[in-house]
Formats: C-alpha cells, structure tokens, sequence
C-alpha cells in the first residue's frame, strides 16, 4: 500500500477563502420580521411636559399679557407699588403687540409674564412671547398654576 501516490495528489487542491453569506441573510431576514413584528406594539410618541414649580424668586411687578381662546387678550402692569393695575384690553394679537410697545415704552424695565388659557394652540404663546422679544423684552416667563 502506497499512500504517497494520494496524498500528493491531496496537496495539489487549492482551498477556497470565500465566505458564505447565507446564514447572515438569513439571519438579517428574522431581525427583519421580528423588527416589523414589534413595531405596532410600541405605543405612539407621547409628549409628556414636565411641571413648572416656581421661580425662587418671581418679580414684585411685571406686564401680565392673558391670551383669551377667541384671540382677544388683556394686558396689565401686576405688583405696582401704588396698588393701581392698569388694563389694556386686545381685540386681536396685533393689538395686543401695539399695545406691549406702549407699556414696554412706559416701562422698559419691567418682566413680561403670559398667562395663557389651556384652550388656547401652543402657537400663539409662541407668537407672544416672539412680539415680546421683538419688542426689546428680554424677560419673559409663563404663568402656571
């Protein structure tokens, strides 16, 4: 029995260096299928804001605008020292900024704090406080229970 004949026929082959992908597709395609499984299940992005505590140490007086539901709102300088508070009523939001000039032309020191109905788009508060700032306002707060 001569073995040396087959075995140097053994040394010849060359040996592939390729890899198999097909257990990776395979594997891939069950991530897949899980992933699409598992996706409807998962409750749809909520918002959830946080509660406002109060400010360490709020303003002793400030223009207080409240935004209404029917786009009116009512401008009035809190915490004056005399006791007076005066009252700017708004028929519409270009009013109310009109009217904010004044108050901030009168009262260029004084905070704006808004006081919004929880009916009202989140929207116009952005809207005021954007008129605020406009204004030359540079604190500005909102109002929470």
């Amino acid at each position: 029995m001569s073995f040396s004949g087959s075995m140097r026929g053994g040394r010849n082959r060359k040996f592939k260096s390729e890899i198999n992908v097909v257990p990776y597709i395979d594997v891939m395609l069950v991530l897949l299928i899980i992933f699409m499984a598992a996706a409807p299940m998962q409750p749809p992005s909520e918002i959830e804001l946080p509660n406002a505590a109060r400010s360490t140490q709020p303003p002793s007086e400030y223009i207080r605008i409240d935004l209404k539901p029917d786009a009116s709102a009512i401008l009035t300088i809190n915490g004056r020292k005399d006791g007076s508070v005066p009252k700017e009523n708004a028929g519409n939001r270009s009013e109310m900024a009109q009217k904010l000039r004044t108050l901030h032309a009168d009262n260029p020191e004084l905070p704006v704090m808004i006081a919004a109905d929880k009916e009202i788009k989140y929207d116009e508060v952005i809207q005021a406080i954007s008129e605020a700032k406009k204004v030359g306002i540079d604190r500005v707060g909102l109002a929470t229970r």
